[in-house]
């Protein structure tokens, strides 16, 4: 199982939010570069990066950001926040980031996802399915559907893309636990590959999640707060 290294952006900075909340903000960093950097040092295999300016005003806002990011690591990145147009998310991927991540519009504009799927391939899209209580928020987790988790990974498995991130928003930043239940149920569903995230605080986390069949998990607070080592995390889920 990989383990991804979380880089949250927010006016340029590196941001933690509690539970998706924007009020509830603590910064880590103020070099987003410097960041990426330390996390390839440690061996990410590659680096889970989050517009959330993008995310709340619907179009990304932090590319300068992401662009340095990506002219100083190696490792592959994967964005998302913001993207909801077929043409934001090609300039991205134009760009050279790895993975586009789909959330609000793999709900309202699914012939979008649709067609991003059929040019770029299975491998470079991944729909973010997110969710409170199991049901899916959108907007920048400002916006609850009545859509369960479940539902909606069975519907946009059917359009195209192969992997899809799963977020516990009660979970996110709250350096509680995992949503095992949740994860391992959407890993055996036959629909996809699934990226795990919100929640992780402990190496046993990792060995547990490992083994729901998740191919990957996305870490953030636990790392920023030294709760949890990445070289350690990556040989405990099996080398990454």
């Amino acid at each position: 199982m990989e383990v991804i290294p979380a880089i949250d952006l927010m006016d340029g900075a590196c941001v933690r939010l509690y539970q998706g909340d924007f009020q509830r903000a603590t910064v880590f960093s103020t070099s987003p570069v410097d960041t990426a950097l330390r996390w390839q040092e440690a061996g990410a295999p590659r680096l889970h990066v989050v517009d959330l300016d993008g995310s709340r005003l619907g179009s990304p806002a932090n590319l300068e950001s992401i662009q340095a990011i990506q002219a100083a690591v190696d490792a592959p990145i994967q964005v998302g926040g913001g993207i909801r147009s077929h043409g934001a998310a090609c300039r991205l991927l134009e760009s050279g980031v790895d993975r586009v991540i789909i959330g609000t519009a793999a709900v309202k504009d699914p012939g979008m996802l649709e067609r991003l799927c059929r040019d770029w391939g299975p491998e470079r899209v991944v729909v973010a399915v997110d969710a409170r209580d199991r049901r899916v928020a959108v907007g920048g987790w400002l916006e609850e559907t009545s859509i369960d988790a479940l539902d909606l990974l069975a519907r946009t498995a059917k359009l195209g893309p192969r992997r899809f991130l799963y977020t516990d928003i009660t979970r996110d930043g709250a350096m509680t636990s995992p949503n095992f239940e949740a994860v391992r149920e959407m890993a055996q569903s036959g629909q996809g590959v699934i990226i795990a995230s919100g929640g992780v605080s402990s190496l046993e986390d990792i060995r547990r999640l490992a083994a729901t069949g998740a191919e990957a998990v996305v870490v953030g607070s636990a790392l920023y707060r030294n709760s949890i080592d990445l070289a350690e995390a990556i040989q405990v889920a099996g080398g990454g």
